[in-house]
């Protein structure tokens, strides 16, 4: 009994297949996606773009808007995609979430042709609100508020 136990703990039976520990890989805590999982998520996000941009869908919801792709977040066992989308403009995309839910399957299917990976994910999609964070940030730095904490702005010299 104690020699199996010893075994298991040194081949690192039990934990599941190809599963490391993260904090003993090369002795650094990894924190955040891994090289592979940025690798598929980049090629997804280019795949998911060309196919948007070039696609008419019979959706009614979908005909005649321009999507962009922002990013594309994978879980780690590669079977799940965040997608967060864009509209062209300052439309909000939120309505058209549940469209891109519905064509989804067809989504997947397109990207998947050329995917050299055992699953094609399944994909969920977020609206990007990137654009938004950095306007609100923007309009909160330049507040009457914050601008009276700041130190006054040097002159430039005239040279």
């Amino acid at each position: 009994m104690l020699r199996d136990r010893t075994r298991s703990s040194m081949t690192g039976a039990g934990r599941g297949r190809g599963s490391t520990d993260r904090a003993s890989v090369a002795g650094k805590v990894q924190d955040g996606p891994s090289q592979r999982m940025r690798r598929v998520a980049e090629d997804i996000r280019h795949r998911l773009s060309a196919v948007l941009a070039r696609t008419e869908f019979r959706d009614p919801d979908l005909i005649g808007v321009h999507l962009t792709v922002a990013e594309v977040r994978m879980s780690p066992d590669l079977k799940h995609a965040t997608v967060f989308v864009s509209r062209l403009g300052n439309v909000p995309t939120d309505p058209l979430l549940p469209a891109l839910k519905r064509v989804g399957p067809f989504l997947r299917s397109a990207i998947g042709q050329g995917m050299r990976t055992k699953f094609v994910p399944d994909l969920h999609f977020q609206p990007d609100l990137a654009l938004d964070e950095a306007t609100r940030i923007n309009r909160l730095l330049h507040s009457p508020e914050v601008a009276r904490d700041l130190p006054p702005a040097p002159e430039p010299d005239e040279a």
